[in-house]
């Protein structure tokens, strides 16, 4: 009986650091509000009051908070590369990267996913399914700013803008165009609503069969985990 209760023992550790949870949340609430205001921009779906005075710009209110919090998102995107690339504290996701390459590590995880296999214990924060859809999610978020900068340069000509006009201008000819580039906005950003929804479902699917406290780790930091493990 004692040897059973030892194996259901379980400890409380860190696992998510202030810096990672606040950048989180941030990017979170910064792609909602960039998918709502670059749905308007690309099909106006609200019309203003109207007014005899030519002062309703709703269009051009929506790009504007759409180049801000794209700025915003923009800063959040190289602050988490370099809590990922530089920082101790979140060595755990680097070290995800020896799960990735062990082929029995791939093979009990997906049987965790189907209900007929325990999870795997990991070397590092990630299992190598989260890892790969993470860095995918990354590649999106990548290539949805910088073609995002493609059309900013093409709205707004001074400071930032007219740095980053020649560069960008040339990325433009590279991808064939502006109405490329807008497209592949476009899909980058479905590419990434799909992955939010994906997110959200396999951190509740973690939180219910897990039982560590998955979805608790984003607010607090804070994880529980078998004492085995």
């Amino acid at each position: 009986m004692a040897n059973h209760e030892n194996k259901n023992l379980m400890e409380r550790e860190k696992e998510f650091s202030a810096s990672y949870r606040w950048q989180h949340w941030i990017r979170a609430f910064s792609i909602v509000a960039l998918i709502f205001t670059g749905f308007y921009i690309a099909d106006p779906f609200l019309t203003p009051e109207p007014n005899a005075e030519p002062t309703n710009f709703q269009q051009a209110l929506m790009r504007g908070w759409h180049e801000i919090i794209g700025w915003v998102l923009v800063a959040v995107f190289i602050f988490k590369s370099y809590l990922f690339l530089f920082t101790r504290e979140h060595r755990g996701e680097m070290a995800s990267l020896k799960d990735l390459v062990d082929p029995k590590v791939w093979i009990q995880q997906v049987g965790y996913y189907m209900l007929i296999a325990k999870h795997p214990k990991l070397k590092g924060t990630y299992n190598p399914i989260q890892f790969v859809a993470y860095a995918g999610f990354y590649l999106m978020l990548f290539g949805i700013i910088v073609t995002g900068l493609v059309l900013y340069v093409h709205t707004t000509h001074l400071g930032l803008g007219d740095m980053l006009y020649g560069p960008m201008r040339s990325l433009e000819v590279m991808m064939g165009g502006l109405a490329n580039v807008r497209e592949i906005h476009h899909i980058l950003m479905w590419g990434i609503i799909i992955f939010v929804v994906g997110h959200i479902y396999m951190a509740v699917y973690n939180a219910v069969f897990g039982k560590e406290g998955a979805m608790d780790a984003v607010f607090s930091g804070m994880k529980w985990k078998h004492e085995d493990h």
